[in-house]
């Protein structure tokens, strides 16, 4: 048996090196055999019918609701700062994912949000995702009825969150410049999932060496039809562009 694998339309089978895929190299030293299959396929089925459920929750609620993913410092929150400061008019709730500690659900207090914290580390075993049961567990916290839009700012990983529906009507991932034009050839589930891709800390491109027109064909390599929008958190550069997107009217 090979490495086990999840397609977008939640289908999955392992990888024995068949046409059309890669071999997915010595697995040797993994003791295992079909019952990993079979556990793997069951998480999954019930991470489904949550999300399904979460989902159902939302359209009854008319909330909008974005699942925002990134590698760790790419800069998730600071954009949701300035993200929250435009959307003054809008009513928004903030589902924070993180391992550990509410520092970054802090730095979004007083900004107008209501904010759901999730320590993945408390209960949850410490996962380096938000998966659709955990999304769920924050449901109560939050004021649906009285919201107009939700952000889930997912942990900071370049693999795991892009496994997991949670319910979301739209996936963005927030990639920096200073990750290298590469990432998404080394992380193509990620890319491959997001419907938008924000090219986030353009203000330090004089600084950097990187390519950029580079990472845009990495990433029409793996995902031709994703989105983009350059941008930079730090001086507000596109965040009108990003919060027209995440609301629907652009």
């Amino acid at each position: 048996m090979g490495r086990f694998h999840r397609h977008a339309d939640g289908t999955g089978h392992d990888h024995d090196g068949p046409a059309g895929h890669a071999p997915a190299g010595d697995m040797s030293g993994y003791a295992t055999g079909v019952q990993r299959i079979e556990v793997l396929e069951r998480i999954f089925a019930e991470n489904d019918r949550t999300a399904a459920a979460n989902r159902a929750d939302f359209d009854a609620a008319g909330v909008r609701v974005v699942n925002l993913m990134s590698g760790p410092g790419a800069g998730k929150t600071t954009l949701l700062r300035r993200t929250l400061a435009a959307l003054a008019g809008t009513r928004v709730g903030v589902i924070e994912g993180d391992i550990e500690t509410s520092l970054d659900a802090d730095r979004l207090a007083g900004l107008g949000a209501e904010v759901a914290l999730i320590n993945t580390g408390h209960g949850f075993g410490g996962e380096c995702h938000l998966d659709a049961p955990m999304v769920r567990s924050a449901l109560p916290r939050l004021p649906l009825a009285d919201l107009d839009l939700v952000i889930i700012e997912n942990v900071g990983n370049l693999v795991c969150p892009a496994e997991f529906s949670v319910g979301e009507h739209r996936r963005a991932m927030v990639y920096a410049v200073t990750e290298g034009e590469d990432k998404p050839l080394k992380y193509p589930v990620m890319y491959r999932c997001a419907d938008l891709v924000l090219i986030n800390k353009i203000d330090l491109l004089p600084y950097l060496d990187v390519d950029l027109a580079a990472f845009h064909a990495n990433l029409r390599a793996v995902n031709p039809a994703a989105a983009t929008l350059e941008i930079s958190a730090r001086t507000g550069a596109g965040v009108d562009a990003w919060c027209a997107w995440l609301t629907g009217t652009g």
